[in-house]
């Protein structure tokens, strides 16, 4: 089974390789929205829609041979095609949306690019031929050699690298591999329902309760007082760009510690059980309720993903019980459905004699649901076949694990399980 995964590592440009990178940065931003307005103006005046060929033709070939485009030929020819290949995807996405194909949340059609965007990122593909050198550096075209902090070594030859500017100033290399044969791991008789929660993050069939770690809320009076400082500047001054720089980090330590600890969580998980289920949650409909931020501050749907990329990539099954599954009303030993419950019913009796607690009782039902859904006709587990990489990336800091082992919550699993998975591997299904 192939998977593709996403490998991060901090770079640490100087200041002629920050430079060229902006540059690069700036041709990528300019040809992508060159592009984009082309097929705007076509479609406006109701002509043809620019093909990919005469798109390339029109704002790379040509614009380079012109007075006001010449300084694109400064910059990899690559990192011009891969914006190009960006906004095809954008559009492609948009259609397939639009039609009916794509399913899910509608997709907007491409916006033009900032260079005041947060993050910045430009990819390279073997076409550039860019280089992991022997000392430890990552040779880009027009760019040089920059140092790579290297966490761990790369289980294969990678197939591009992108380089990420995020909004704390930050540089980061991803490197795009495919997994290497072998991987799958022991089968193992143990099967686990998951029911996700804010008092308790997770809460397993088995009884195991996770304590939610609420990483932003115990940062919440440190981000405050950056955002009070940050309110004070005058805009337009360098001393605010400096304050936005140091909101911005605050906040990314918040997102790569929650990160770390999800990963170290859902490998354990993954580990130990054969079969994972997990309720399809609305996320973005509780992102609009009162507790909007203990939803986002909990970070489910990346959890998730994490479960069911790691399940491919481990041969373990991962299945999504349907979200109006009532799994909290359900008796899961009569079968019963009983009237709805306030969140504030934590236990129950059913009347068919059982106790329940509410949160336990829903990750069994998961269970079971789950277990009815993975049986095809003819009695096979069904899994999902190829993972692709995301197109977005994000960066791991190498020293995330260490704010996560005063957090409430991760001893349960370290009890379990004395072996956890490196924080640096980023992938979404």
């Amino acid at each position: 089974m192939v998977v593709q995964l996403r490998y991060n590592y901090r770079i640490t440009p100087d200041s002629a390789q920050r430079t060229a990178l902006a540059q690069a940065f700036g041709c990528a931003r300019v040809v992508f929205n060159d592009g984009l307005r082309l097929r705007q103006q076509a479609r406006a005046v109701g002509g043809k829609y620019v093909s990919d060929a005469d798109l390339s033709k029109l704002v790379i070939t040509r614009a380079k041979a012109t007075e006001e485009r010449a300084w694109l030929g400064e910059v990899s020819a690559v990192v011009l095609q891969q914006a190009l290949a960006d906004l095809n995807t954008a559009y492609r996405n948009f259609f397939a949306s639009s039609t009916g194909k794509r399913k899910g949340r509608k997709v907007a059609p491409p916006r033009y690019r900032s260079r005041k965007d947060n993050r910045q990122a430009v990819r390279f593909t073997r076409n550039s031929r860019f280089k992991v050198l022997d000392n430890g550096c990552l040779r880009l075209p027009k760019i040089g050699d920059v140092p790579v902090r290297w966490s761990r070594t790369l289980p294969s030859e990678p197939s591009s690298v992108t380089v990420i500017r995020d909004a704390a100033d930050r540089y980061f290399a991803s490197f795009v591999v495919t997994t290497a044969e072998g991987e799958a791991l022991p089968p193992v008789e143990s099967e686990l329902g998951i029911d996700l929660g804010l008092t308790h993050f997770a809460v397993l069939s088995d009884g195991t309760k996770v304590t939610a770690p609420k990483f932003l809320r115990r940062c919440a009076r440190k981000l405050k007082r950056l955002q009070q400082e940050l309110s004070r500047k005058q805009k337009g001054s360098a001393n605010r760009k400096k304050a936005v720089v140091k909101v911005a980090r605050a906040h990314a330590r918040v997102a790569d510690t929650r990160r770390d600890w999800q990963h170290k969580l859902s490998t354990n998980i993954i580990r130990e059980n054969q079969a994972i289920y997990v309720e399809d949650l609305c996320v973005v409909g509780l992102g609009r309720t009162r507790l909007a931020k203990s939803v986002h501050d909990a970070g489910w749907a990346s959890f998730a993903g994490m479960l069911e990329y790691k399940a491919i990539r481990y041969g373990r099954t991962f299945r999504r019980v349907d979200r109006f599954f009532p799994s909290t009303r359900m008796c899961s030993s009569c079968g019963r459905v009983n009237d709805k419950m306030a969140l504030n019913v934590r236990a129950w009796d059913c009347p068919c004699g059982s106790a329940h607690d509410r949160d336990i009782n829903a990750a069994k039902n998961i269970l079971a649901a789950g277990r009815a859904e993975s049986l095809n006709a003819c009695g096979a587990q069904v899994r999902p076949a190829f993972v692709p990489a995301p197109r977005t990336e994000a960066g791991i800091r190498p020293d995330a694990a260490r704010s996560t082992r005063s957090v409430e919550g991760i001893s349960v699993l370290q009890e379990r399980a004395s072996t956890s998975e490196p924080a640096t591997e980023v992938i979404a299904a």
